[in-house]
């Protein structure tokens, strides 16, 4: 039995909730993608698990270039279709496609950099992922890829602690180094939710995936939370945690031009 991995099944819910002006997505996740992928007009970026369109059409918007996004959940498409005709773009071109195996009209193409934003912790198979793109990349072409944080935040592994002698939030990991994956609940707390499959691989995992595929790393950062405690006895610690534990990670690689052994 094959395992379905896309977003088809809370594409309403999650457009709805990354267009929302305040979302961490719109907030950091988008405006610090867009500073370490640095993109020069007319360059042609390719996003890969694009969702619904929202980075792609931002990026094509504010800095000239030609968008091509693609993503395996069909109504995440629409979607995203739907937006780029009410806004009048005819910069970005949106298909579904797999990110293991690159649609043809992706592939006919070479590219001056690519994206994935969460979504790489969303896709089994994420070397493939890697081969896929350094196959359509041009040499030195930049690859920026955000993740939960692997080392803070393995999917149901790991979680917030307090301290209450010590009055410290802390976090606790009870899973590194093992890969595995687990349904997530789109709506944690509801009597019924739809569920979404999640991948756990420990940091070096990628960084060897990415060297074997032929990319250098460059770059590597680590995203805080922008969440603010309400004011209470535990406000300061909670706030003082989420600005030490970074959730979000962001790699920066570029492609050599060769794959390794």
């Amino acid at each position: 039995m094959i395992m379905r991995t896309d977003w088809n099944k809370v594409a309403k819910w999650y457009g709805k909730h990354v267009q929302g002006s305040s979302s961490f997505q719109n907030t950091t996740i988008f405006p610090q993608t867009m500073a370490l992928l640095q993109p020069a007009a007319h360059q042609r970026i390719l996003d890969i698990a694009c969702g619904e369109g929202s980075f792609a059409l931002k990026l094509a918007s504010t800095h000239r270039v030609t968008v091509v996004g693609f993503d395996s959940a069909a109504q995440l498409i629409t979607q995203a279709k739907d937006q780029a005709k009410q806004k009048r773009s005819q910069e970005v071109m949106f298909m579904l496609g797999d990110a293991t195996h690159f649609p043809a009209a992706v592939s006919e193409q070479r590219y001056d950099a690519a994206t994935c934003i969460l979504a790489l912790q969303n896709i089994g198979d994420y070397t493939r992922v890697f081969k896929e793109t350094a196959s359509v990349l041009k040499p030195g072409g930049k690859f920026v890829i955000v993740l939960n944080h692997p080392c803070f935040r393995p999917p149901k592994q790991s979680g917030w602690g307090f301290d209450d002698q010590r009055k410290l939030q802390y976090r606790r990991i009870d899973t590194y180094l093992s890969p595995y994956h687990v349904a997530l609940e789109a709506h944690p707390g509801k009597r019924q939710s739809d569920s979404t499959v999640s991948f756990h691989e420990p940091l070096q995992h990628y960084v060897s995936g990415l060297a074997k595929a032929g990319f250098m790393i460059d770059a590597l950062e680590e995203w805080q939370s922008n969440r603010t405690s309400q004011p209470g006895g535990r406000a300061k610690a909670e706030n003082r945690s989420r600005q030490e534990f970074p959730l979000f990670m962001a790699i920066r690689a570029r492609y050599q031009g060769r794959a390794t052994a």
